[in-house]
Formats: structure tokens, C-alpha cells, sequence
């Protein structure tokens, strides 16, 4: 449910996995009825919500609770190469979902399982979302958020770190699934959000475990870096930004020079070698800071074209939409009527291929004819409320 192991799937799906979506029989996935966040609101179908996690995938609306139910989806499990969940300790065995429960139908079975905050430890059966456990418990929010700020920073976007971690969750699989293919063992499949959460920010704890201090964001509108001029933001004359990010000053120095058409600057002592730009880094940066400010960014984005160094524009999640880089790369993929971000690995230099979320239950009676069963069996499970 939700985003987080849901994303796994997708993404297993996107590399060619055929995916079936366990939704209770009345109620579906929840992520179903998100329509809002912050201001932006979702009216009718496609739902983004829903498509980002559920591309390509077959919905069958079962009820666990009812032993019918239960027992198809042992007949499910006993076809199956992967038992994705993200039910809590306590649920998995209320419903006999468990590791024990699914192998003793499927021994050879991979069994992946997501949680808030790690299948060991006090708090293993609590769960959790991208909010408390990736973001705020494994130190993002704390540090992208500049000291005297009143709270902290969001996050940027939804599910922000249950993408993240459902695409840790899906590498699992793939992993295991070699392991099995080699060694006949299969494997038990563990990612948290909080896990995800720390390995994303694990350059910056690693530092602060070193030296025994917390990172700590710099106040906005200050450059990036206070040692380096080519190593942070510039506004642009229509009020946008460049970034840039080139650690080895004296490499770049001339060139940058020559793109901002500043070439008397090349021979300048004050930045004649790396000690000489760290000593006038100020002077340097309010040097640029004019430079840049002189044309807009559609302007610099022509004009840096040629430049050596690395340095991007700042976008949002409108203008990467249609970041012609995004486009040759085919960093997005059509899903039905809705265009999604694809997955983040691509195979053999080709563009992603995925199908858009299923319905609520839409494949219920295509799968249960799959799995043998007569029409009038159907009508009893029906009836009995074990499918949809």
C-alpha cells in the first residue's frame, strides 16, 4: 500500500517483471484516494498518485481475511518467483503472510519485505512513512534546514524517499534472484525507510561520526562554498539560477573567464593558483555574481554549452519536463494517458517500455481464470466476499 514497496514493484515491472497487486476486495489501496498534496490537486483519472508506484502492474482485489481468500493467494504465492510486502510484523502474521507462512507454500520463494525502520530492534513492528522515517529520523530534515529556521524543510516532493528506497528494494530482488539462479538458496529481502534514509545522506554521516559534529546548512543566499568561487548558486538576470560545481578552481578558472567574457581576468594574480583564489574567493564571487547577473538563464544555458566545467540549471518539477538532455534520455515514459518519470536504470542504451496503473481490481476474474477456477466457483468466491 501506499508508495514505498509499491515503487518496487513498478520498478521490477519496468524491467520486465510481470507484477500482480494485492488490494483488499472493498476498500483497494488507500494511495487510491490521494488526491491532494500541498496545493497541487488531482481531479478524475490518470492519478499520479497511483501511476508513479503502480506502472505496468495487474490489479486483483482479495480479501485475506476470509480462508477462501487466503488460499488464493497461496495459489498465487506457489506460481510466483517474489512476495513483495510492506505489512507490519504483527499484520503479516494475523493474515499468515509470513516468511515461514509463504515458504511453507513456496520454498524457493524470494521473500521482500519493506519497513519504517528495520526488521530488528525495539521498534521493528512500528511503521512509519518517507516523512518520519526517511526524512526526518535519518537526518535530512535537520540538515537542509538553516539554523534559526522556525520548524524545518519539507521534504521535496511526495514520496520523495519511498521512491528511493522502493528502487533499494527492487536492486534486492534482482540481487537475490542472481543469488538464487546460482546457489539454489533463496533469500529474505530487508529495506527501511530509515535504512534507505541514512545510506542516502551516508557521505554526510560518515563525516559527522568522524568528527564528531553535525553537518549544519548554510543560511540561504550564501555561496556554496566559502573557499571556492566556481563551487555555487549565481542569479541570472530573469531571476533564476546557475549552479556550479567545479572543485579544482585553477583547472577552470580560464575557462570560465572566457565564457563570461571576462578575459582579463585569466592573468589576474588574485587567482593565479588555488591558494590565491581561496584568499580573494569573495572578490571572486562578487565578480561572477555581476557577470551572471547581465543575461537570463535561457541565454547562459546556450552560452555555457562549451564550457568544461560542470554546472547545470536550477529547475523545477515543471521546467525538467521539458529539459532536452531529460527528453534524449528518455527519462520519461508514457503509461496510458500519463506521462511518468521512468525508472533509473535502463538496459543495453534503450528506453524504459511500462503500462499504466491498473483499475481497482481490474484483473480479479483474468487471474482467477489463470489460476483454473470454474465461473461458478468465481461467483462463490463473489459472494462470499473473498474477491472483489
Amino acid at each position: 500500500m501506499y508508495g514505498f514497496v509499491p515503487s518496487a514493484g513498478g520498478v521490477l515491472s519496468d524491467w520486465g517483471a510481470e507484477v500482480i497487486k494485492i488490494e483488499h476486495a472493498v476498500t483497494g489501496d488507500p494511495q487510491r484516494g490521494l488526491r491532494q498534496t500541498g496545493q497541487m490537486k488531482v481531479v478524475g483519472d490518470p492519478n499520479p498518485n497511483v501511476e508513479h508506484a503502480n506502472r505496468g502492474k495487474r490489479s486483483f482485489g482479495l480479501d485475506m481475511s476470509k480462508p477462501e481468500g487466503r488460499e488464493l493467494l497461496y495459489d498465487l504465492v506457489r506460481r510466483a518467483d517474489v512476495f513483495l510486502t510492506s505489512f507490519l510484523p504483527q499484520h503479516r502474521e494475523k493474515f499468515g503472510i509470513d516468511v515461514d507462512d509463504i515458504r511453507a507454500v513456496n520454498p524457493k520463494i524470494i521473500y521482500a519485505r519493506g519497513s519504517a525502520l528495520g526488521p530488528r530492534g525495539d521498534e521493528a513492528d512500528r511503521g512509519g512513512y518517507d516523512m518520519t522515517a526517511f526524512w526526518c529520523r535519518a537526518g535530512t530534515a535537520a540538515t537542509v534546514t538553516p539554523p534559526g529556521t522556525e520548524g524545518m524543510i519539507a521534504p521535496p516532493g511526495p514520496a520523495y524517499g519511498d521512491t528511493i528506497s522502493g528502487a533499494n528494494l527492487a536492486g534486492g530482488v534482482a540481487a537475490a534472484l542472481v543469488k538464487r539462479e546460482r546457489t539454489g538458496e533463496s533469500s529474505v529481502v530487508d529495506v527501511s525507510l530509515l535504512g534507505s534514509g541514512l545510506y542516502a545522506m551516508g557521505h554526510g554521516i560518515a563525516l559527522s561520526a568522524h568528527l564528531k559534529e553535525p553537518m549544519v546548512a548554510p543560511v540561504p543566499g550564501v555561496h556554496g562554498s566559502p573557499v571556492n568561487p566556481l563551487t555555487g548558486l549565481y542569479t541570472t538576470s530573469d531571476g533564476r539560477y546557475l549552479s556550479l560545481v567545479m572543485m579544482q578552481p585553477t583547472k577552470f578558472w580560464a575557462d570560465v573567464c572566457r565564457h563570461i567574457e571576462r578575459e582579463d581576468l585569466i592573468d589576474d594574480p588574485r587567482f593565479a593558483t588555488a591558494s590565491d583564489i581561496t584568499a580573494n574567493c569573495a572578490e571572486a564571487v562578487s565578480i561572477l555574481r555581476e557577470a551572471f547577473a547581465k543575461r537570463t538563464l535561457e541565454d547562459w544555458t546556450t552560452r555555457l554549452q562549451t564550457l568544461a566545467g560542470p554546472w547545470a540549471p536550477v529547475q523545477d518539477s515543471l521546467q525538467v519536463t521539458v529539459d532536452p538532455q531529460v527528453r534524449a534520455n528518455d527519462y520519461f515514459v508514457q503509461a496510458g494517458e500519463i506521462e511518468l518519470v521512468s525508472s533509473p536504470v535502463q538496459f543495453d542504451v534503450g528506453a524504459t517500455h511500462t503500462g499504466p496503473a491498473p483499475e481497482f481490481a481490474a484483473d480479479t476474474d483474468e487471474i482467477l481464470l489463470e489460476l483454473g477456477l470454474e465461473w461458478d466457483r468465481i461467483i462463490e468466491l463473489k459472494t462470499a466476499g473473498a474477491v472483489t
